[in-house]
């Protein structure tokens, strides 16, 4: 519990009070302007710096073809997921 209240807070101070010049973390952000070739409209764990609570995607990063095959599963993963909710949420009773 200790190591993800840790997680958490280092998240929250990046994000908050930035990261540090010429550092990048990741973080889940919007996935709709990238350079990784994910698609849009995921949150998906990307590099960001952070600057007075906003985040900004690092684009450009070198990626070899094992963290492409991994993005790109990760990334399939997602979009199953996101389906089936759609389509949960499409079944769902309609309140009347």
């Amino acid at each position: 519990a200790l190591s993800k209240a840790q997680a958490i807070s280092d998240h929250l101070h990046d994000w908050m009070l930035g990261t540090p010049p010429g550092r990048h973390v990741p973080m889940s952000v919007d996935s709709s302007e990238n350079s990784y070739g994910i698609s849009p409209g995921l949150f998906f764990s990307l590099p960001v710096t952070c600057s007075r609570g906003e985040w900004t995607i690092v684009d450009g990063l070198a990626t070899d073809d094992a963290v492409r095959e991994k993005l790109m599963i990760t990334e399939n993963d997602l979009l199953d997921e996101k389906n089936l909710a759609f389509e949960f949420l499409k079944s769902a009773p309609k309140d009347d």
